[in-house]
């Protein structure tokens, strides 16, 4: 699963969006095209859940079978375990995961 980085947006919700539209999903599809992808975002309030959420899971169903899924993380560690996991998890697709690097402890299974 490859990163990609849609750090450094605007910081009101609907100014962010705007950007990643224009700015970041261009090339996120011809990524998308390549590889299953994973976007990381800067952590931020909840008035960007809604949009994120959203991109996120339109970019899915576009892109299918490639998944597509969001992070949101300052946590450098957290972004790569969760990219990790998303790697052994070819279910998992649209999904938005707010990450805080505290962690649950070791996965089961």
């Amino acid at each position: 699963m490859r990163l990609v980085e849609a750090r450094g947006l605007a910081d009101g919700a609907l100014d962010a969006s705007a950007e990643f539209l224009t700015r970041i999903v261009p090339d996120l599809r011809a990524a998308i095209a390549d590889d299953d992808v994973c976007i990381a975002f800067d952590p931020a309030d909840h008035t960007h859940a809604g949009w994120r959420r959203s991109a996120i899971q339109s970019l899915a169903r576009e892109a299918a079978p490639a998944r597509v899924n969001g992070v949101a993380s300052g946590d450098r560690t957290a972004v790569a375990a969760a990219l990790s996991y998303l790697d052994r998890a070819p279910g998992v697709t649209g999904q938005y995961l707010v990450l805080d690097g505290q962690g649950a402890g070791e996965a089961l299974g």
